[in-house]
């Protein structure tokens, strides 16, 4: 539970932080990128605590993780590249404290 909860705090503080002036727009386009979660969707089951999300889900793969850091870069893409590095960062903490891996 704590888990998700820093998916929504987290963004928040970054939002809050880095782009006071736009704070709310960021934070809203920071929690859309929470449905990179959909593609949990595909798996079976579809939830499984003890399942390690990065490098088993489609969208949490490692390419498409650099993909998502690229993005950062970019300031079209930045809030959505960054709400997406967030979301995956932290899903590999909790496949760590989890399972003792980074990586599936």
């Amino acid at each position: 539970m704590f888990h998700l909860a820093l998916h929504f705090i987290v963004p928040a503080i970054v939002a809050l932080q880095f782009f006071r002036q736009r704070w709310q727009m960021a934070l809203l386009v920071m929690m859309a990128t929470m449905l990179v979660d959909l593609d949990h969707l595909f798996a079976d089951p579809i939830y499984d605590a003890g399942r390690c999300s990065i490098g088993f889900h489609p969208l949490h793969q490692p390419w498409f993780i650099t993909l998502y850091l690229v993005m950062c870069f970019v300031p079209k893409t930045r809030l959505i590249g960054l709400g997406l590095i967030i979301h995956m960062v932290l899903d590999s903490i909790d496949c760590q404290v989890t399972n003792g891996i980074w990586i599936n």
